[in-house]
């Protein structure tokens, strides 16, 4: 397996054909600060209200996010909600071909957040819809509408929420048509079908809930994954089948060779919303630009760790996607973060929710008084990013015979305290443009700057932010310790 920077890089701009069930996500977030004296319910006071398109939507959505050319054939009523599907379609660069019915209801979901200092958590659920089946004068518009999409696709992507488009005898009709042009057909089911209506499909991405109904089979472990899928793929006639395991990662199975097991890293999971969604875009993004299976499989499963950690449906990007990538390995590098990267670093822990706190040093001689500062700068918010000087830096700064340690040596070092969450190289003599670029929520530095004018004081405080002075360990100090071993 080539590595995955390089398959990521490598990916281009294929035209995506994504089938499914519309939906219209609305997200009401606010805070809940009492009870209802009406009944003992919280009471939600709204401060912002979003929307999105869901459902086979959001597939179609990620992929023109990640640089893919969908188009999206799918199934409307004559409604507002409709109309709103069709204006965030355009807005996002999806090509949506929709048929409408009249008399159904545009599927809307309306979920209620309520805001807490961290995140946002969900509440309350609404449901607006209409699951009937479809109609023979919408049933013939759509075979049309495909039929037109699959001359020009590279790919099928067929996402089912149930909601009544992907009827048996329609996915059939689907199915048959992708295969007699040779475009494989990738299927995110819905959770009550009877999965023999899938037969036939290239690949098929049930969750571990999912694979479970569907075969008899318990999902306990990976070995009930390896079974699971393998009796998908015998009784569905699929090329392979990628069972998701929440925390275990993945499981992918080829018809004739053995299980790859995908696992996942230790991450922060705040809404599992999109998850399944992502993994079908970037599966397919990935097979329809020529990587293989399980390239395509192993990119997926970075991209769904990401879309967990944010609330809602959110899209990610490619260079989100390789922000993460360069951070695998070793524990200097899962927290090294490259300059390029810092906005969209923040910009993922903004869409979380989470106060993202900055200082900087040189960390040379790494001692009591450096962790106890550290320690004091994380419990100020949920993210710690460090700015540490690079070699030259400090050789500016200190003096020639600076550093004793090696940048490389610093970062590790650095890394192994579990309060600093991000590590930020900078070869300037001050961190001015590392901060404008990260615009953190707040700005550590030591009681000893009070007077000397805390750099980056006024980008952090005209966003509305704080600068936080924390209080030196006297007598500790990497001067002191210098000075010491040398005698002085």
């Amino acid at each position: 397996m080539r590595p995955l920077l390089e398959v990521l890089q490598g990916l281009g701009a294929p035209r995506v054909l994504v089938v499914g069930d519309l939906i219209l996500d609305r997200y009401l977030t606010g805070v809940v600060e009492r009870i209802s004296p009406e009944a003992p319910i919280q009471v939600l006071r709204v401060e912002s209200e979003t929307e999105r398109i869901g459902g086979a939507g959001a597939v179609a959505v990620y992929l023109a996010v990640l640089g893919a050319r969908p188009v999206l054939v799918g199934l409307l009523g004559e409604d507002a909600a409709a109309r709103r599907v069709t204006e965030l379609a355009r807005a996002q660069g999806v090509d949506l071909r929709a048929a409408a019915e009249a008399g159904r209801r545009t599927s809307v979901k309306t979920r209620h957040l309520a805001r807490s200092h961290s995140t946002a958590q969900q509440v309350l659920r609404v449901d607006e819809e209409t699951v009937d089946g479809v109609g023979p004068a919408a049933r013939a518009r759509l075979e049309g509408l495909l039929t037109e999409a699959l001359g020009t696709a590279e790919l099928v992507l067929v996402n089912d929420y149930g909601k009544g488009l992907l009827a048996p005898d329609l996915l059939a009709w689907l199915l048959r048509a992708a295969r007699a042009r040779g475009l494989p057909v990738l299927v995110d089911p819905y959770k009550g079908s009877e999965f023999s209506r899938y037969r036939g499909a290239t690949g098929l991405t049930p969750n571990r809930p999912e694979a479970e109904a569907a075969t008899g089979v318990a999902v306990a472990d990976l070995a009930g994954a390896e079974a699971a899928a393998t009796r998908l793929i015998e009784a569905l006639d699929l090329d392979f089948a990628l069972v998701t395991l929440d925390r275990e990662g993945m499981w992918l199975k080829s018809r004739g060779a053995p299980g790859l097991h995908l696992p996942t890293t230790p991450r922060e999971v705040f809404d599992v919303t999109g998850a399944g969604d992502m993994v079908l875009a970037v599966l397919g993004l990935a097979l329809a630009a020529g990587a293989g299976l399980a390239e395509a499989a192993a990119l997926a499963n970075v991209a769904a760790g990401l879309e967990v950690e944010r609330v809602g449906a959110v899209p990610i990007r490619r260079d989100e996607i390789a922000a993460r990538l360069a951070l695998a390995g070793d524990a200097r590098r899962a927290k090294l973060v490259g300059r390029e990267e810092v906005a969209a670093l923040a910009a993922r822990h903004r869409a979380a929710g989470r106060r993202i706190v900055f200082t900087n040093g040189c960390f040379d001689l790494l001692h009591a008084g450096h962790v106890r500062y550290l320690a004091a700068a994380r419990a100020e918010g949920e993210v710690l990013v460090v700015g540490v000087n690079d070699d030259a830096g400090v050789a500016r700064l200190k003096g020639p015979e600076r550093p004793l340690n090696t940048l490389g040596d610093r970062l590790e070092v650095l890394a192994a305290l579990a309060c600093v969450d991000h590590l930020v190289v900078f070869s300037e003599d001050t961190p001015a443009a590392l901060i404008a670029d990260l615009a953190p929520d707040v700005l550590v530095k030591g009681a000893d700057w009070r007077e000397k004018g805390v750099v980056g004081r006024d980008l952090v405080e005209a966003r509305g932010g704080r600068v936080v002075l924390v209080d030196l360990f006297e007598g500790r100090s990497t001067t002191g310790l210098v000075d010491r071993i040398r005698g002085r």
